[in-house]
């Protein structure tokens, strides 16, 4: 009687390893450069049969919401934890240095669902989804003064954006602490003097 129930679980959890090692494997190959990975580069990747990958995602958008869903987790936990600047200066500069490395670690994850954002609306909602926390932690810490100039808010809502980032490294080839410093600077100089 208790065989059915052995080989159900172990079914089961080779689902979920498949389903792990797919997952892993589209991260992998987003990671290493590939704007839209192939159902049989995922495949291949994961060492499982291309079948396999449509058992668990009826489709690459399917996959997609796996793959932004353990992202996401990610980037919130790193959302989540205190500042430790004591003056709100001091936090936009914390906030400068954790959005760099926070980009920076979702560059190429970005760069593939731009790719296919417009077809998509999982891609689409995720966006703006972003675009809305990144602005709702900058609420937090902004002083209110800040808060309720809306030209110099949106404006340091802007800098502060993964877009913004992406020109500075991509478009203007700056390394990462070059960028920083351009952000801090301009930040620093939007804001004025802390009172």
């Amino acid at each position: 009687m208790g065989t059915p129930l052995v080989e159900t679980d172990g079914r089961r959890l080779r689902s979920q390893d498949s389903r792990a090692r797919i997952v892993a494997a589209m991260l992998a190959l987003t990671r290493e450069g590939a704007t839209s990975p192939s159902a049989e580069q995922v495949a291949s990747r994961a060492g499982v049969g291309l079948r396999t990958v449509f058992r668990h995602f009826s489709d690459m958008e399917s996959l997609y919401r796996e793959m932004h869903d353990a992202i996401e987790a990610e980037l919130r936990a790193a959302a989540a934890q205190p500042f430790r600047g004591r003056t709100w200066r001091e936090r936009m500069l914390e906030l400068i240095q954790r959005r760099s490395a926070g980009f920076e670690a979702i560059a190429p994850f970005r760069r593939a669902a731009d790719l296919r954002r417009p077809g998509s609306p999982l891609l689409q909602a995720a966006h703006a989804e972003l675009a809305e926390a990144l602005r709702e932690i900058l609420v937090r810490i902004a002083p209110e003064d800040i808060r309720r100039d809306a030209a110099r808010f949106e404006a340091l809502d802007l800098l502060l954006s993964y877009e913004a980032w992406a020109r500075l490294r991509n478009d203007q080839g700056l390394t990462p602490a070059q960028a920083r410093e351009a952000l801090a600077l301009t930040v620093t100089a939007l804001v004025g003097p802390e009172d």
